[in-house]
């Protein structure tokens, strides 16, 4: 599993007051935004299974797996907390190919953890909520954005295909017009990292907070060590849903520098 050795923090403004039907209130948050890169040598999907799953199941490659076992998403639905995951370029409609079947490798299925989980990808009601990213900004206009977003660019908008800057630059575009948004922002913690490093900093990856729930220390970085399975018990701890009894026991939350606003 891989480590982050520091944390960096920003503080946003972000408009309040906006009502949403059926919100349950977290204790640092009442929604999650993970967007998650990828650092350029290495893609291995375990990372990606890790965040939702607690463990990554013995995977060793980027094969497609086929997983049992309660997830986030059980934990989730059994507070009656929203969820959805929006991957790039995703065909929709429970797709389970290792790509797009348009003939390009866009979306990966390595890359969406959730089409692995079998209570998920068996489950129609839950298959249909893996949809393409560009449904985010339709549930944003209708205001019915979930209180758990789990968003995965593309291979070239992930920086796997590409480079960092391709990447951010593409992250810029996507992210500035949606923090004028309130139905994205209001009480939102918005999470990025990448599933690892490119193999010369003994996997020493980024993390970054935004959102009005951070409180940053005043150099904005937080020097514990953190790993994914930390984004995993940061949601756990935020409304209360328990574990999953493996690696997210335990692991140190991102809440130093959290506080519902």
């Amino acid at each position: 599993m891989k480590h982050f050795t520091s944390v960096i923090l920003f503080l946003i403004a972000a408009s309040i007051g906006v009502t949403v039907n059926a919100i349950v209130t977290g204790t640092y948050f009442d929604r999650i935004v993970l967007v998650i890169f990828e650092n350029t040598a290495y893609s291995k999907a375990p990372n990606y299974v890790a965040t939702i799953f607690g463990s990554t199941a013995g995977i060793t490659d980027d094969n497609n797996h086929n997983i049992a076992g309660n997830n986030v998403v059980d934990l989730l639905e059994a507070k009656n907390i929203s969820w959805k995951a929006y991957m790039e370029n995703y065909p929709g409609n429970c797709y389970t190919g290792s790509f797009a079947p348009s003939g390009t490798d866009l979306y990966a299925r390595k890359h969406d953890p959730f089409i692995s989980m079998n209570d998920i990808r068996q489950n129609s009601a839950r298959c249909a909520k893996l949809v393409p990213s560009t449904q985010l900004d339709t549930d944003i206009s209708a205001n019915a954005v979930p209180q758990f977003v789990y968003f995965v660019p593309n291979q070239q908008d992930d920086a796997h295909d590409t480079n960092l800057t391709f990447a951010m630059t593409w992250f810029q575009n996507w992210l500035e017009p949606k923090l004028t948004q309130p139905a994205f922002t209001t009480n939102t913690l918005i999470f990025i990292v990448f599933d690892e490093d490119d193999g010369s900093e003994g996997n020493h990856v980024f993390a970054g907070l935004l959102g009005t729930p951070v409180h940053p220390p005043a150099n904005h970085t937080d020097g514990g060590a953190y790993n994914h399975y930390s984004y995993l018990a940061t949601v756990e701890k935020n409304w209360n849903l328990g574990n999953l009894g493996r690696n997210d026991v335990g692991a140190t939350t991102f809440t130093t520098y959290l506080q519902h606003p």
